[in-house]
């Protein structure tokens, strides 16, 4: 069974920093590409930063400059450097994992539970 486990959200006031980290589990073969998406009270889902296996990266443009989302391929771990916060990055951050292969299936696609993180202005 493949599961993603985040870590990493927590409380800093405006201007700090957290990473968030998400490593998924199970007889993973490959992971076409990892991401994080946040969800803030009231709102839908958005995307932040996405990253192939190939090293590509997307970010929404609010977080361009301030976010920076990072793989270790071999530990299937995907990372959110997340600095200059602000308040409105205040929300549930949910790391996402597209194209997960295992020995026997094809999964197309898997969510974390999700990791709060609040920014005190």
């Amino acid at each position: 069974q493949v599961q993603l486990v985040e870590s990493g959200g927590g409380l800093v006031q405006a201007g700090g920093s957290l990473r968030l980290s998400c490593t998924a589990s199970g007889s993973i073969g490959s992971i076409n590409a990892m991401g994080w998406y946040r969800q803030a009270p009231g709102k839908l889902r958005e995307l932040v930063a996405t990253i192939t296996s190939g090293g590509s990266t997307n970010y929404e443009d609010s977080v361009k400059g301030r976010f920076t989302i990072s793989t270790d391929n071999a530990k299937k771990t995907v990372y959110l450097q997340m600095n200059s916060l602000k308040p409105e990055d205040t929300a549930v951050y949910y790391c996402n994992a597209r194209g997960v292969r295992t020995l026997n299936l094809y999964y197309p696609e898997f969510w974390g539970k999700g990791s709060l993180v609040t920014i005190s202005s």
